[in-house]
């Protein structure tokens, strides 16, 4: 993703730099804001996390970040999920339930930005909208092909990739339709502040 910003480019001068959310390479109080699109959900460890970026801002400063909503709030996640578990139904792929789709609860979310050090309670907005395809088979091949789903099928059976995104697709296809596909999609933004006072 660095590599592809770099190559596109920005209408202002930006420093892409990598670095890893429990150990940020910046020093204390750097930032006025910081800003995380859904990523949080892959932290494995969402309190240490939140403290790291926490000690990278300044007093007063915000921490934004959004999750995906419940899998069930998600259509087109829904309906992939459930046509691929169905066709390894003793050992269904949880992948799109349990992690991008799995941080969701908002009193887990408010104790883990608290246990960060923000100010409690953090704000919550709640967002709907659409996600749109030119056909059912997009979605079906960017979650079965394009995430860690797709580690979970090969692992229950390597050469079934195929069969798992024609599945999906008829799943979407079904519901949605073949062409010009649409579906809900729900996500949740947190606005976390820093205290002004330590």
């Amino acid at each position: 993703m660095i590599d592809y910003g770099q190559s596109v480019g920005t209408s202002r001068p930006v420093v892409w730099q990598s670095g890893d959310v429990l150990d940020l390479p910046f020093g204390d109080a750097s930032f006025d804001a910081v800003v995380c699109q859904f990523g949080v959900m892959f932290f494995p460890d969402r309190p240490a996390a939140f403290a790291e970026v926490a000690r990278v801002l300044r007093p007063g400063g915000v921490f934004l970040f959004n999750v995906w909503d419940a899998i069930e709030h998600n259509e087109f996640a829904a309906v992939v999920a459930a046509a691929v578990g169905g066709l390894f139904a003793d050992d269904p792929p949880l992948f799109l339930a349990r992690t991008p789709y799995g941080y969701f609860d908002e009193a887990a979310i408010q104790a883990d930005v608290e246990a960060g050090g923000f100010v409690s309670p953090a704000g919550v907005t709640v967002l709907e909208a659409r996600s749109r395809a030119r056909s059912a088979e997009v979605p079906a091949i960017a979650f079965c092909q394009g995430t860690p789903l797709r580690n979970e099928i090969e692992a229950r059976h390597p050469s079934r990739l195929a069969e798992a995104t024609a599945v999906a697709t008829a799943a979407i296809e079904q519901r949605f339709g073949k062409t010009d596909v649409d579906g809900k999609i729900r996500g949740l933004v947190i606005s976390a502040s820093k205290p002004l006072t330590a």
